[in-house]
């Protein structure tokens, strides 16, 4: 893609099951002259499932280590409690699917479900953030 125009906005996106995987997936692209250091995000795949796991959190420090400023896909709460300081950004479905069974808050007014409301996803973010920063602060 770079080739037919270095100025695409695209995120180089890292995939793998293991350690050794992802810095295999890393070593590729920085063989084919995309310098993952300088890109502005570099994603992490794979790791929805299992993100809240000392392995995730392994890779994530590990990528992190290389200099590379990380997006976690799918990551959640607990597996950002454990890695957040190793990402640069996230994103996450669980906010919107939380609110899509349960009523609309009250303040929100002219829709009965919140999944696409920005009222719900600030709340649930600032959360999020609190609950991070719980961990980071407390270790617990």
């Amino acid at each position: 893609m770079r080739s037919i125009d270095a100025d695409l906005p695209f995120v180089p996106v890292l995939q793998g099951q293991s350690i050794k995987d992802y810095h295999r997936c890393a070593d590729l692209y920085e063989h084919r002259g995309v310098d993952l250091a300088a890109a502005a995000l570099v994603g992490v795949g794979s790791i929805c499932r299992r993100q809240h796991t000392a392995e995730v959190e392994a890779i994530l420090r590990s990528l992190a280590r290389r200099g590379f400023r990380l997006h976690a896909f799918g990551a959640k709460t607990l597996g950002l409690a454990r890695y957040a300081g190793a990402i640069a950004s996230s994103d996450s479905l669980a906010w919107s699917f939380a609110a899509r069974w349960q009523p609309a808050l009250p303040e929100c007014r002219g829709h009965r479900r919140c999944n696409n409301c920005m009222t719900f996803a600030l709340r649930w973010r600032r959360r999020v953030i609190e609950t991070v920063d719980s961990f980071e602060n407390h270790g617990s």
